[in-house]
């Protein structure tokens, strides 16, 4: 049985563009040994980790407060599939893992939280005689190049639910630094595109719901710039406690929506997670 050694020596794969969530990412990142492994027989056994964590966010929308929220914590690894947090991941392709360079290539599916509910609405009153926005299944592909000096990744997701109908782009950067035998810290960059019909859906306003206030707006297309850093620390083969924080600064055509009341939006992300193998 593999078990995760004692030093938290960055992965060799597994990178998770910047704009993926805090869960996904901390997931993520004590899974890649099975995923580093070249297909055939000799490829590693599949990884199981579970956990517990909370989060703490805080949506743009005028008046709306920060929400906290208890979640359970889930990552897999096997040599063709990933699941981590709210993403599954085929994998297409992997080079070799001795390289000194490395390529993966995935389609992914995943859930997103974005939008506001019926309690929103009710709780918040720039929100009031709108619509529900809900969240949704987003699906693509992701490539992502590893070398010595960091990850580079990016993905092509188009909303598979039907919710908004729109498509993002997302590009990130991420750097892992070793501290002793036990500890990482992560830094990150990033930008996610969303395209018209993603910003009109989930900021905009229709004709129906404009009012005193709230004048009727039409989302255009605009690019999210983000900055994060997560600290992963190991307590022996199977235990790790994570914190993960990051920032986003919307783009313009976010923050001209009459919903809106700040440029940008944060959130904290605390969690444990015990490996199986």
């Amino acid at each position: 049985m593999q078990t995760l050694p004692l030093t938290t020596r960055p992965p060799r794969s597994g990178l998770s563009p910047l704009a993926l969530s805090p869960l996904l990412a901390a997931a993520l990142a004590w899974h890649a040994p099975a995923s580093a492994q070249p297909a055939g027989p000799a490829a590693a056994p599949s990884s199981w980790s579970l956990g517990v964590g909370a989060i703490g966010t805080h949506k743009p929308y005028a008046g709306i407060d920060r929400d906290y929220l208890p979640l359970p914590l889930i990552g897999y690894e096997s040599e063709r599939l990933s699941i981590a947090g709210p993403q599954i991941g085929l994998k297409l392709l992997r080079t070799d893992p001795r390289a000194a360079h490395q390529v993966g290539i995935d389609l992914i599916a995943r859930y997103d939280v974005s939008g506001y509910d019926d309690d929103d609405i009710e709780d918040t009153p720039i929100l009031r005689g709108m619509d529900e926005r809900e969240g949704g299944v987003w699906a693509g592909a992701r490539i992502e190049w590893n070398s010595g000096w960091g990850k580079v990744g990016a993905a092509v997701l188009a909303d598979a639910s039907s919710k908004s109908e729109g498509h993002r782009v997302e590009l990130g950067i991420e750097k892992t630094w070793q501290i002793g035998s036990r500890m990482t810290l992560t830094p990150r960059l990033g930008a996610t595109w969303h395209d018209r019909k993603s910003v009109d859906y989930y900021y905009g306003v229709r004709a129906n719901e404009a009012r005193a206030g709230r004048a009727a707006y039409l989302g255009r297309s605009g690019v999210n710039a983000e900055a994060g850093v997560r600290a992963l620390y190991l307590f022996d083969r199977r235990h790790a406690a994570f914190v993960d924080a990051g920032v986003t600064r919307l783009a313009s055509e976010i923050t001209d929506s009459p919903l809106v009341d700040r440029s940008t939006e944060n959130r904290v992300l605390l969690g444990y997670l015990y490996r199986f193998r």
